[in-house]
């Protein structure tokens, strides 16, 4: 009988993964491999799952090891010498925290090929992300970089919020314009609406 490995997954990971699972272009085996992970984090032992999904414990086992380690990007098929092409919310999130960074190299700006190769994608995906989020680091004279050691689970988890919207629901983003004042009327006809700390927007 194989061992019993404990998984436990947050609030946030269960409802990515069946997020997923409700997609329409989710390749079957990468779905068969989020169903272990749910499965495992029920408490469902190796054997039932065996029986339920028939697959070895060897090939369970190797998959919680996986999104342990690497999450969700973790779970896809990844060819040799071919650089994954799915864009997720966990790779957005590391791309992001790392475009924060120095490169490794000792240079001063991250370029398409360089952010690819220590990524390890194509630099097509690295492309459309800093497009995205209207990033230009070859043009950036300092960096910042966050403080909070749990960035880039927090920020994966934005980024999912987004991609996947709770069903019936609506995602609002707030966010401060300190550098604007928005003191004047974009529309006559509508009245100004003051924040608290001086902010007014229609």
């Amino acid at each position: 009988m194989a061992k019993m490995e404990v998984l436990r997954l947050t609030p946030t990971q269960r409802g990515e993964l069946h997020a997923f699972l409700r997609g329409r272009n989710l390749p079957a085996s990468v779905a068969q491999r989020m169903r272990i992970v749910l499965l495992l984090d029920e408490g469902v032992s190796y054997r039932d799952i065996e029986d339920k999904l028939g697959t070895p414990p060897s090939t369970i086992s190797r998959w919680k090891q996986r999104y342990e380690k690497e999450g969700v990007l973790g779970l896809a098929t990844v060819h040799p010498c071919q650089p994954p092409q799915k864009l997720t919310p966990q790779l957005r999130a590391k791309v992001l925290e790392r475009t924060r960074q120095r490169p490794p190299d000792g240079s001063t700006h991250w370029s398409l090929r360089k952010m690819a190769a220590v990524m390890k994608v194509s630099k097509n995906l690295i492309a459309r992300i800093w497009k995205e989020a209207d990033l230009k680091p070859h043009r950036m004279e300092r960096y910042m970089a966050s403080n909070d050691p749990q960035f880039e689970q927090k920020a994966a988890a934005i980024i999912g919020l987004y991609l996947n919207p709770p069903q019936n629901g609506a995602v609002f983003c707030v966010d401060e314009k300190s550098a604007i004042q928005a003191l004047d009327r974009l529309d006559r006809r509508l009245p100004l609406f003051a924040w608290p700390r001086g902010e007014a927007w229609l």
